[in-house]
């Protein structure tokens, strides 16, 4: 029988991570999880031996879920993390080993230690990882990977591992369109199932070998949401660190330079100054796009939205008084810039009713918004009733 692999099940070469003696280790270089994949390509590019920490099962309290990964390059550095700590310390260790032997492990770190430095985790929670030397093989899979994301488009990446002795890791890709024809375990269906979930899913194929059943890691490789951000005011600003939390790749327009400063938003922002309709015309909006519209005023968001209404973004928002969104309104059905059903779509006053007042609170709460669009919450009829201009 095919199943997903319990979480009680270590591999036979599974190894338990240390109670104490090893040294704790801070979390490795700051690496969005989208962007690991590149930096795997980076370093075999560059000639640099490898090894990649992947947690490949996550039950209970831990400090990463499945899918999370660690790089370990020749010279010791991490690049991502594990979770910091002991696992990670001992998951650097191990890649250091994967890459002088060029074997994979598994480890097996159980968290319920009693807490304080250099001891096991305390969280209660059952992680195991598995740390692999990158092949040339896995190089290709991995740049693919990085290749759609930067194309936005979307596939599977999948980890078979065999837990014999030694243990065997293979590192593959599969694009969107060749989902369908996949033969091997776990088969299209599944595939297709977990790519449409966009989380990972894991599975034992019951039919393989002993010592232990083959584990498949599959991982959806989706590209972040667009968010556009148009004003980059102080509810810009705030609307974009907290979009940035939640993964979305963000643009901020502005037609003042000065609100479009990249010290005033996250790392990563990318930033466009001009003027507004022309801006908002060019910018690329697709099924995965998120509009928000926080200009300095009413006028400044007509035309911006006059330049959105019709194209195909999966949330459109535009800040406002009631007042100010009925005179919009008016405005766009009266005139034909919109018809009934355009302007349906349009959720204004942003954000959902939480009562916020502050700057952080509505942007709090237009992000809440953005994700219960996303994830299919309904939320058409929870508008905030008071929202001020943007600045």
């Amino acid at each position: 029988m095919n199943q997903k692999s319990p979480a009680d099940s270590p591999a036979a070469s599974a190894a338990t991570c240390p109670a104490g003696g090893a040294e704790c280790v801070s979390a490795g270089r700051d690496v969005p999880p989208g962007q690991i994949f590149g930096v795997i390509r980076t370093l075999l590019d560059s000639s640099r031996r490898v090894a990649v920490a992947t947690v490949i099962e996550a039950d209970g309290s831990t400090p990463r879920k499945v899918g999370a990964r660690a790089v370990v390059d020749e010279d010791g550095q991490l690049h991502g993390t594990i979770g910091g700590g002991v696992v990670e310390a001992e998951a650097l260790r191990r890649g250091l080993e994967a890459i002088q032997s060029q074997r994979a492990s598994i480890l097996e770190c159980r968290m319920t230690g009693p807490g304080g430095p250099d001891t096991a985790p305390i969280c209660g929670g059952v992680m195991r990882v598995v740390v692999a030397p990158a092949s040339a093989q896995d190089r290709e899979a991995y740049a693919r990977a990085a290749q759609a994301l930067e194309r936005r488009e979307r596939g599977l990446l999948l980890t078979r591992v065999r837990a014999a002795d030694p243990t065997e890791v293979r590192v593959e890709w599969l694009d969107q369109p060749a989902i369908g024809t996949a033969r091997a375990f776990p088969g299209p269906d599944r595939l297709s199932e977990c790519l449409a979930g966009e989380e990972p899913c894991r599975f034992q194929d019951e039919s393989a070998t002993e010592p232990a059943p083959d584990l498949v890691l599959v991982e959806p490789v989706v590209p972040r949401p667009r968010l556009l951000i148009v004003g980059g005011g102080h509810v810009g600003q705030a609307v974009a660190v907290q979009a940035r939390w939640v993964g979305f790749d963000i643009t901020v327009m502005d037609d003042r330079p000065e609100y479009t400063q990249p010290a005033l938003f996250p790392a990563g922002t990318t930033l466009r100054c001009g003027e507004i309709a022309a801006e908002v015309a060019a910018f690329p909006v697709d099924p995965d796009t998120y509009i928000v519209l926080v200009t300095r005023g009413h006028r400044h968001d007509a035309v911006a939205l006059e330049a959105c209404i019709h194209r195909p973004a999966a949330y459109l928002g535009m800040i406002g008084s009631e007042r100010k969104v009925a005179m919009v309104k008016r405005d766009f059905l009266q005139s034909g810039k919109a018809s009934p059903e355009e302007w349906a779509r349009v959720f204004a006053p942003i954000g959902l009713d939480i009562g916020a007042q502050t700057v952080p609170e509505i942007a709090a709460s237009v992000i809440a918004q953005l994700i219960a669009v996303r994830r299919g919450v309904r939320c058409e009829d929870r508008r905030p009733s008071i929202m001020p201009t943007a600045r």
